[in-house]
């Protein structure tokens, strides 16, 4: 019923809706080539939980954008959806106007990322930071020369971090630029800095993973994060 209801009010915006009330129904649909410009999967699902249907997407080398709305609002679930590459949690008992306002922010995002391959583009769109270089044409960050497998969201904070250097960036900031102005997740109202920790976790684990002595990102306690301006300290 909530699943019907949600199509329907979405429809009545104007929204093109496909659903689906299991999830490898929704998997074969995706598999078969149908366009979506965003997904939104429940938790709880018959069969196939969403985090095991958003693996499969992902397996697939699907990269449509993913939203969970669910009952779960314990933070491990927020954090694992993030880590699989979900660009949005939203807890059900959030009202109808703050979902619908997060799926339109998400197709605008998803809409406004341009496809492209490689580091090549429009100079303008493209800026280096000592070893990282950001190409803003195609979302595409690259370090030591090497691609970084960002998300769009993830390269979104590593572009806000990176473009000021030796910069303390707020919390509340690092957030607002996935999220749009003025939403909170988790409890409390500081309850985004938990979701930013977890992103900011991801991404230096993705540098990392190229290369092991990466430190360009550091934390300031109680505030947010900076990226290392290297030239100050030389």
């Amino acid at each position: 019923m909530f699943r019907e209801s949600l199509v329907q009010n979405l429809k009545d915006d104007g929204y093109e809706v496909t659903d689906f009330g299991a999830g490898q129904p929704a998997l074969d649909y995706l598999r078969a080539g149908h366009a979506a410009d965003l997904v939104v999967l429940d938790w709880r699902m018959p069969g196939m939980t969403g985090i095991q249907l958003l693996r499969a997407i992902r397996e697939h080398e699907i990269e449509v954008p993913v939203i969970f709305l669910t009952v779960l609002g314990d933070q491990i679930y927020e954090e694992a959806a993030l880590h699989h590459g979900a660009v949005d949690f939203v807890e059900k008992s959030r009202s109808l106007s703050i979902l619908k306002k997060r799926i339109e922010l998400s197709v605008k995002r998803a809409d406004a990322a341009p496809a492209g391959e490689g580091p090549s583009g429009d100079a303008d769109a493209i800026d280096t930071i000592g070893h990282l270089e950001l190409n803003r044409e195609t979302s595409r960050a690259y370090w030591k020369g090497a691609e970084v497998p960002l998300t769009l969201n993830e390269f979104r904070i590593v572009d806000l971090l990176a473009g000021r250097p030796g910069r303390d960036v707020r919390y509340r900031e690092l957030y607002d630029q996935v999220h749009g102005a003025g939403f909170i997740a988790g409890s409390g109202e500081e309850g985004y800095r938990g979701n930013v920790r977890t992103l900011i976790k991801r991404i230096r684990q993705k540098f990392r993973a190229l290369d092991e002595t990466f430190e360009a990102i550091e934390n300031y306690p109680g505030f947010g994060y900076r990226w290392r301006d290297d030239k100050a300290r030389q």
